[in-house]
């Protein structure tokens, strides 16, 4: 689980980084006031849905490993319940 932590960081960090060069570019290029703010716009619109995106699949990756540990929570107890019954005296 810790792997995807980090992978979500990473992930963010450079969408920020991103994000903010891409800003940065857009400022510093020699364009008129109202066309600039619509690149800005276009620009933070697909930044927002990157990171809709990544954020959904760090959502689908936790649900992975939260099913995966509810399984093998279930494998123990099932063994655990037969290795009781197993010794229990009739």
């Amino acid at each position: 689980m810790e792997t995807s932590n980090d992978t979500a960081k990473v992930l963010g960090a450079l969408l920020l980084g991103a994000a903010v060069g891409g800003a940065l570019g857009i400022l510093f290029a020699p364009d008129k006031g109202s066309r600039t703010r619509k690149k800005m716009m276009m620009q933070g619109e697909d930044i927002t849905d990157s990171m809709k995106e990544k954020f959904n699949d760090f959502l689908d990756n936790v649900k992975e490993e939260i099913e995966a540990v509810k399984e093998k929570a279930n494998e123990y107890m099932d063994n655990g319940a037969s290795k009781v019954d197993k010794h229990k005296v009739h």
